[in-house]
């Protein structure tokens, strides 16, 4: 089969799967993209776009129409509890472009989808099937035979070069088609919202974000100008046992602290009535594939949203794997190569998410050596320490030896 003829089918129409769809687009597979919504949907609100996922949209054509929707930050403002003043401002904006050569912006996710599923719609040799009903994927020994039970009740089958799980933290893919994991409760909760840029005046900076840490929680606000709102995320810990699905909280209750915070407080007022609440889970799937199956973004490695990276992770899977499905004999190799260059990576973004939600939450009198360590980095200190992920291109092809091709079960694989 001629590179150019190859199928592959992913599941979900989120940013992973919209963003694997361009590439292989563009490399001349036929791609068909399975979503059991009926139109293209993303949960959440804000979205911080960093150089390296920035780097690798802007290689598959966004660039202008992210630019239209999005906001380069001045900075991050890092406020310690109570302050009344920044104990750092992380530089952003013009040293981003000169460091990198790409900015770094923030932006609601629906427009970053909107603009992917544009992207997608331009190119014949990909489909989208909304509504899908159901979709199962079968590995034998003639390659695997793709079903979908599309949204009108038709039954369509297909044999395929690859079949990609992009469905996010509880992945089917993950679990039914490959026997994977469920995910894990992390122990955070995140409250979001989106609220007018004027409630906030004099609150937050507009001109930049603001990260506000306190004890036992943290929150993340910045500024969406081209909607004159502000995106707030505020991250506590909650235990599993309180989350009734069937009865969720309203409101969040933050951990008791002896004096309050004149901007939490601001903020939380400000927010009555408008929280909607999303349960951090996380994955770390212990195989990322099975033969001709595979996984990325969520449905592979979902992490904590503490270093602002699950996102980009999510497009830098994309920008490595598609080249691979196109280039390497079978969907196997490039599967098993492909996770040999992403986790490694991956699992180093992982480990500072974790630190952060750590030193994030801490209380009195440890913060004390936080504020010490926040202050001493200086406004640039974050860019030496976080180079190795704003400056990653995943276009030059990485040095990494082929993985071990062990024998492996020929066997059916059924879900």
């Amino acid at each position: 089969m001629a590179n150019g003829g190859r199928t592959i089918y992913i599941a979900g129409a989120g940013i992973a799967g919209m963003t694997l769809a361009l590439a292989l687009a563009k490399f001349g597979a036929t791609v068909i993209v399975l979503e059991r919504n009926k139109r293209v949907q993303e949960v959440g609100a804000g979205l911080q776009i960093s150089p390296n996922a920035r780097r690798v949209l802007n290689q598959l054509g966004l660039d202008k129409a992210i630019a239209a929707k999005s906001f380069e930050p001045s900075a991050i403002d890092v406020y310690p509890f109570r302050a009344s003043k920044p104990a750092v401002s992380l530089e952003l904006g013009a040293i981003m472009r000169q460091r990198y050569g790409v900015p770094y912006v923030v932006m609601h996710r629906a427009d970053l989808v909107d603009a992917l599923y544009r992207a997608c719609r331009r190119f014949a040799n990909i489909d989208m099937l909304f509504g899908v009903r159901g979709f199962d994927a079968v590995t034998h020994a003639r390659g695997i035979s793709i079903n979908v039970d599309e949204a009108n009740g038709t039954a369509r089958t297909a044999r395929v070069h690859a079949f990609v799980g992009a469905d996010g933290v509880h992945s089917e893919t993950r679990t039914r088609i490959l026997g994977g994991p469920p995910a894990t409760y992390s122990g955070f909760v995140a409250w979001r919202t989106t609220l007018s840029a004027d409630l906030l005046k004099g609150a937050v900076a507009l001109d930049r974000t603001t990260l506000l840490l306190g004890p036992g929680y943290h929150a993340v606000c910045y500024p969406l100008p081209q909607r004159k709102q502000v995106n707030v995320a505020l991250f506590v810990k909650e235990r599993a046992d309180r989350l009734d699905a069937a009865n969720p909280p309203k409101e969040p209750k933050l951990p008791w602290a002896a004096m309050p915070s004149r901007t939490l407080d601001a903020i939380v007022s400000a927010a009555t009535g408008a929280w909607g609440y999303w349960v951090c889970n996380t994955m770390d799937a212990p195989t990322w594939s099975d033969s001709g199956i595979g996984l990325i973004g969520d449905a592979a490695h979902a992490m904590l949203p503490f270093q602002a990276q699950g996102a980009a992770m999510a497009i830098e899977d994309a920008a490595i794997l598609a080249p691979l499905l196109m280039t390497e004999p079978d969907a196997d190799s490039a599967f098993r190569r492909y996770e040999a260059m992403r986790r490694p990576r991956v699992d180093r973004v992982r480990k500072i998410s974790d630190f952060n939600g750590f030193a994030y939450h801490l209380e009195w009198p440890f913060t004390l050596g936080r504020n010490a360590v926040l202050w001493a980095q200086g406004p640039r200190g974050h860019l030496k320490r976080l180079d190795w992920i704003y400056g990653f291109d995943p276009s030059p092809e990485t040095d990494v030896p082929p993985p071990d091709r062990a024998p492996r079960d020929t066997e059916p694989h059924r879900g």
